[in-house]
């Protein structure tokens, strides 16, 4: 079942729930929220990798990087999926009803997102920024969480998590390209090839540089938060210089080991930057 929920992405969005909830509080926000929002992630991803899986499975099989996960192979069956996505939407639903009214009130759009993304490469270009709006609905829901209300930093936030991760899935993409060309799918990639693929990504990571000085501002960070910040423009650049369009054999470098300290990063950035 690891495969289905994918740890590494919940790597990717569980910091920013965190940093959420801390900002909301100027602090710790509460074992209580604490423990529900982990609950409310949680079930989130794991339904949102599920129905994925599930709903990719003919395109994954035909695929040979994706051929060899559970389905494809027959490992696990589409039942089995569907009951742990069923599953993962109950936890979230449940721990919504222990925050707050609001959070509650929200949670069913933000399952119509988490379950939806994975149909929309099959018709729009904009999937890569829907993926990222999905996941941003982790730091809003961590901020609504303790606060019970939308607030400039909480867009902010969401913001910053949207370009961050719409430009690294315009990276990861650049692998599929053919594959996604023959089986009519709607990438960025695929549809205005790979350099342009790579220079809208470096756009939206400087945009993510821009929302986190926003968030930085709006908030009234200290000293480390800025020194986090210049670390998390040192690695987008860095991560950049692994790709060409001529070369993507440090793909999964860029993906996985790079962003992955990005969001830690953000995470003891805000840390110490409450700290004033």
């Amino acid at each position: 079942m690891l495969d289905a929920i994918k740890f590494e992405h919940t790597v990717f969005a569980l910091p920013f729930a965190y940093i959420a909830m801390l900002l909301a509080a100027r602090g710790w926000p509460g074992a209580w929220t604490v423990g529900w929002v982990t609950a409310a992630m949680v079930g989130a991803r794991t339904c949102a990798m599920a129905t994925n899986r599930v709903v990719d499975r003919r395109i994954d099989a035909r695929n040979p990087r994706t051929a060899g996960r559970h389905l494809p192979r027959g490992v696990l069956w589409v039942s089995e999926l569907r009951l742990l996505a069923g599953a993962g939407a109950v936890l979230m639903l449940v721990a919504a009803t222990m925050l707050n009214p609001l959070c509650l009130a929200l949670a069913p759009l933000a399952l119509v997102f988490l379950v939806g993304y994975s149909y929309t490469k099959r018709f729009t270009w904009t999937s890569h920024w829907i993926l990222g709006f999905t996941d941003g609905i982790a730091a809003a829901g961590g901020w609504i969480a303790v606060r019970g209300a939308f607030e400039p930093p909480a867009f902010a936030l969401w913001f910053a998590l949207t370009v961050w991760i719409a430009g690294f899935d315009l990276i990861y993409a650049c692998q599929d390209v053919e594959i996604d060309r023959a089986q009519g799918l709607h990438s960025f990639p695929a549809r205005f090839g790979i350099s342009a693929a790579l220079g809208m990504a470096r756009l939206n990571h400087a945009l993510t540089a821009a929302a986190l000085a926003w968030l930085g501002v709006l908030m009234g960070l200290g000293v480390f938060y800025w020194v986090g910040w210049l670390a998390v423009v040192a690695l987008l650049v860095y991560e950049h210089s692994l790709v060409r369009p001529g070369d993507l054999s440090r793909l999964d470098m860029a993906f996985f080991n790079v962003n992955g300290y990005i969001a830690v990063i953000v995470l003891v950035a805000v840390v110490t930057g409450l700290w004033r």
